[in-house]
C-alpha cells in the first residue's frame, strides 16, 4: 500500500520525541463498481449511568432505536459510548419492569444508579483503588469488557439491531474524543444465537480491544494493574508497548514499567506530553486495528485552545498530527456538538475554561447555528484541512446525558436531545445484501460519504460532481441532475465512471467543466419538535412557520482550493484560533478571518453558489419511489485549472435574520440565544400557550402551542427585550437548523494532488 507522503514529511519535526510515524492509507471506495448501500442515520456519542448519564443501557438503547409513537426518531445504527476513566454505578440494571428482559431482568429495589459495590460486590471490582478497600469505582475497561459489552450484544441479538460499543475518551493533552475499536465485537454468530430465557448471558464476541485501549490510553485511566485483579497476575496482563514505535515506552512521555503503559506526569508540560501519548494511541490503533477503529475529536472547540501545561482543546496542528499518524483512524471531527438545548448551546461559552489562571473562552466563544467555529466559519479550520487535500470529515452527535430540568421521558429539554431526536449523522453503509454490521458502518464513516442534519431539516441528500469535456464526453446539467435525483429518491448514491460524491475524488484533465448536481428532501409534515407555535426567529422577518414544521430556505455550495499538505516544520502548520475578544467581541460580532493565523484558515474558501429563496432557483420533482417531493439543482464550474473541493450547507433561516444570520447567510454567534447570559438574549417569544403542561407534569406526547414556561427571561437595563421571554434552551435549537455535507474533491492533472483521498 503506497503511503500518501514520505516518513520525513509525516515526522512531527516540532515534537522530536514522536519519531517517524507509519502512515496507513485509508481504504476508500472507487468512483465506480461500488458495493450497493444506503444512507443510514446513527449516533456515536452518548452516555449512560456507567459514566455520567442519567439512564441505563437498556433505556438508552430503547429510546435511541425504537421506531414507535413515543420515539419516532429511532436510529438505523447506534454506538453506545460513555466517558473513559471510571464510575461507580451499574448501568446494566433496568429502571423498571417495562425494560426487563429474560437475561437482564429488573431487580426490585435496584436501578441504574445502584453502585457496583451494592450490586456485584466490592470484591468483584478489579484494578487499583476500586473494590475492597478502595473507593467503589470500577475502571471503564472492566465495565465495558465484563458488563456493558455482553449486555449490548444481547440487546443487539434480541432486537436484531446494528449496534456496537464505543468510548468518549478523556484525551491525554486535550479534552474528549469519540472513538471505537470494533475488533471482536458483534460476530455474525449472534445472528443465529439461542438467547437465554433466564438471567445471565455469555457473550459470543468481546470488547477486549476497546477495553485494552481504554486502559492504555485514556487520560482518566490511571490504573496500573495491567487489567488484573489487584496485586496478582490474574486477568488480562495487558502490555501497551507498540513494537513499531520506540516512543511507545518513552520515559519522557511517562512510561510506567509497573502498568506497562504511558501515564503522563502532571505539572509543567503535561499538555505537550499528553498530546504525544495521544499520537502514540493513534499509531497503536493504526498498527493493530487499522480498519476496525475510528478516532473523532468531540466538541473540540469547547475546552478552549491547546494548553501545553494542562488538558484543554485542539489547535489545528494537533488535528494534523493525529491525521498524519493514522489517516485511516483519525479522519474527522465532531464540530457540531451535542447538548443543543443547554443554556449555552453545545456547552460552549465565554470564560468557560481556566487556562493558566486566565478565564478563557471556548474557541470561537460560542457555537454558530449550533456548530463550532472550526467548521461553521467559511475559510476556517475545516477548510484549512480540506485545502490540504486531507481526509477530514464532519460529524455530529447527541452527547446525550439528561434533559436538564426535565425527566428523561419529557419532550422538553434544557440540556440534551436523545440520540436521533435532533442531530443525525447519515453515512453511506455498503452492506450489499447483508444486514448492517459494525465493520461496514465503520468503513462508511471512514470514507467521508456522510452528512449531518439537525431538527429533521432534510432527510435525503445526493451530492454529485461529474466531469464534462466540451465537445468530447460532454455531460449536460440535466443528465447529472438525473443521477442525483435517482440516488436521493432511493436513499443511495451514484455509481458512475467520471463522477464522484461525498468523500471521493474526481480526477480530471485541465479545462474540464465540473457539473455539480444536488437532490434532497425537505421532509413533509411535523418534525420531532414538541412545539407547534410559529418560529420566533423567523417572525422577526415576517415569516410565520411552525417550529415543528421547518422549511429549508437555501443551500450554499462552498468551494476552496487544494494546495497540498503543510510540512510539520513549516510556519503555517501550527496556529491557535484567536482567544476571547480577539475573536468574539462583547457585542457578539467577530473580528473575522483577518485575525486568524495562516495555519488555521483557507482564504480561498467561499460560497460559490446559493440555491433557494432569493437565490438561484431549485426545481421540485416528484419521487418515483414514494411520491414525496424532492428538490433538485445544478450548475457548472467551467474549465477548471486548479485542484479544489466543494461542500454544502443549508438552513431554515434566510440571510439577515436578526441575531441568527448575517447579510450573507452565515450563522451568527449563538450568544444571542444562550440563557447562560440573559443580558445578551435578543429574540422575544410572544406567542401565549393555551396548553402549557402543569408545573411538574411530564410531557410525553403532543405539542405546546405557545412559548413554554421554561424559556429564559431577558435581563439587563440596556436590553431592548428586558422582562420578556426570549428564544433559549430547546426552542433556540429547534428555531435554528443546519445541515452540512462532506466535500467532493476535484483533482486537476498538473495541479496539486489530493493526497488524502484515493
Amino acid at each position: 500500500m503506497t503511503p500518501f507522503f514520505s516518513k520525513s514529511q509525516i515526522a512531527l519535526a516540532a515534537l522530536a520525541t514522536l519519531g517517524s510515524a507509519a502512515v496507513i492509507a485509508p481504504t476508500l471506495a472507487t468512483a465506480a463498481g461500488k458495493t450497493p448501500g444506503k444512507y443510514v442515520a446513527g449516533d456515536f456519542h452518548n452516555h449512560t449511568t456507567c459514566s455520567d448519564g442519567a439512564i441505563s443501557m437498556q433505556k438508552l438503547v430503547k429510546k435511541s432505536t425504537d421506531k414507535t409513537t413515543d420515539t419516532p426518531w429511532g436510529l438505523d445504527w447506534f454506538v453506545q459510548a460513555g466517558h473513559g476513566g471510571r464510575g461507580n454505578r451499574n448501568c446494566t440494571l433496568a429502571e423498571d419492569e417495562s425494560l426487563s428482559t429474560p437475561a437482564y431482568p429488573h431487580v426490585a429495589g435496584q436501578g441504574p444508579t445502584t453502585t457496583w459495590s451494592n450490586s456485584i460486590g466490592a470484591a468483584a471490582i478489579k484494578g487499583d483503588s476500586g473494590g475492597v478497600g478502595g473507593n467503589g469505582n470500577m475502571w471503564r475497561w472492566q465495565s465495558m469488557q465484563e458488563f456493558q459489552y455482553p449486555q449490548l450484544e444481547y440487546l443487539a441479538a434480541k432486537n436484531n439491531l446494528p449496534m456496537f460499543l464505543g468510548l468518549e475518551s478523556v484525551v491525554a493533552g486535550h479534552e474528549h474524543s469519540s472513538m471505537a475499536i470494533i475488533s471482536g465485537q458483534m460476530p455474525s454468530s449472534i445472528d443465529t444465537a439461542t438467547l437465554p430465557t433466564t438471567p445471565g448471558y455469555t457473550a459470543l464476541g468481546n470488547a477486549n480491544a476497546l477495553s485494552k485501549w481504554s486502559y492504555c490510553f485514556d487520560r482518566n485511566d490511571t490504573d496500573t494493574s495491567r487489567g488484573n485483579v489487584t496485586g496478582s497476575a490474574i486477568g488480562n496482563n495487558w502490555d501497551c508497548t507498540n513494537p513499531n514505535s520506540a516512543d511507545s515506552t518513552s520515559t519522557a512521555i511517562g512510561w510506567s514499567a509497573t502498568g506497562k503503559k504511558l501515564v503522563p506526569t502532571s505539572g509543567t508540560g503535561v499538555g505537550t506530553r499528553g498530546h504525544l501519548k495521544t499520537v502514540e494511541a493513534m499509531k497503536w490503533m493504526a498498527d493493530f486495528h487499522g480498519q476496525t477503529s475510528y478516532y473523532v475529536p468531540a466538541h473540540l472547540e469547547r475546552a478552549g485552545p491547546f494548553n501545553p501545561n494542562g488538558n484543554n482543546g485542539f489547535n489545528v496542528e494537533h488535528l494534523r498530527n493525529l491525521n498524519n499518524a493514522a489517516p485511516a483512524v483519525a479522519f474527522g471531527f465532531e464540530s457540531q456538538p451535542g447538548h443543543g438545548a443547554s443554556d449555552a448551546r453545545g456547552e460552549y461559552h465565554q470564560r468557560r475554561n481556566n487556562i493558566g489562571g486566565t478565564l478563557t473562552d471556548s474557541v470561537g466563544g460560542t457555537t454558530y447555528g449550533g456548530t463550532g467555529v472550526y467548521a461553521s466559519e467559511v475559510g476556517g479550520v475545516w477548510d484549512a484541512l480540506l485545502g490540504e487535500g486531507r481526509n477530514w470529515w464532519f460529524f455530529a452527535s447527541s452527547d446525550w446525558h439528561n434533559r436538564g430540568s426535565f425527566g428523561p421521558d419529557d419532550r422538553r429539554s434544557t440540556q440534551d436531545f436523545l440520540p436521533g431526536e435532533y442531530q443525525r449523522t447519515y453515512v453511506m453503509v455498503r452492506n450489499g445484501a447483508d444486514k448492517l454490521r459494525p465493520q461496514t458502518i465503520v468503513d462508511g464513516l471512514r470514507t467521508g460519504n456522510a452528512w449531518a442534519a439537525s431538527g429533521q431539516l432534510i432527510d435525503r441528500l445526493a451530492f454529485v460532481a461529474c466531469a464534462s469535456y466540451p465537445g468530447i464526453g460532454a455531460r449536460s446539467n440535466a443528465s447529472v441532475e438525473a443521477l442525483a435525483v435517482s440516488a436521493a429518491t432511493n436513499g443511495t448514491d451514484i455509481d458512475k465512471t467520471g463522477c464522484a460524491t461525498m468523500g471521493e475524488k474526481l480526477v480530471v484533465r485541465p479545462g474540464a467543466d465540473i457539473v455539480i448536481a444536488i437532490a434532497l428532501r425537505d421532509p413533509a409534515g411535523a418534525s420531532y419538535a414538541p412545539y407547534s407555535f410559529a418560529n420566533p426567529s423567523l417572525a422577526q422577518v415576517g415569516i410565520s412557520q411552525p417550529l415543528n414544521k421547518p422549511v429549508l430556505d437555501h443551500v450554499d455550495v462552498i468551494r476552496g482550493l487544494v494546495t497540498g499538505y503543510k510540512a510539520p516544520a513549516s510556519a503555517d502548520y501550527a496556529g491557535e484560533w484567536p482567544r476571547n475578544a480577539n475573536w468574539l467581541k462583547a457585542d457578539g460580532t467577530t473580528t473575522g478571518l483577518a485575525s486568524v493565523p495562516a495555519a488555521a484558515k483557507n482564504t480561498s474558501a467561499a460560497v460559490l453558489k446559493t440555491f433557494g429563496n432569493g437565490s438561484s432557483a431549485w426545481t421540485q420533482v416528484q419521487s418515483g419511489v414514494d411520491n414525496s417531493v424532492f428538490l433538485k439543482m445544478s450548475f457548472r464550474i467551467p474549465a477548471v485549472q486548479a485542484s479544489q473541493y466543494v461542500r454544502l450547507r443549508g438552513t431554515n433561516l434566510p440571510a439577515a435574520v436578526p441575531y441568527e444570520t448575517d447579510a450573507n447567510g452565515n450563522p451568527l454567534a449563538d450568544v444571542y440565544t444562550n440563557a447562560i447570559d440573559p443580558t445578551m438574549l435578543r429574540i422575544p417569544c410572544t406567542t401565549a400557550a393555551t396548553n402549557q403542561p402543569a408545573a411538574g407534569a411530564t410531557m410525553t406526547t403532543g405539542t405546546i402551542d405557545g412559548c413554554p414556561a421554561h424559556m429564559e427571561t431577558a435581563t439587563g437595563a440596556a436590553n431592548p427585550i428586558v422582562g420578556q421571554k426570549a428564544v433559549s434552551y430547546d426552542v433556540a435549537a429547534w428555531a435554528d437548523l443546519w445541515f452540512y455535507s462532506n466535500p467532493i474533491y476535484v483533482q486537476v492533472a498538473n495541479s496539486f494532488t489530493v493526497a488524502g483521498v484515493r
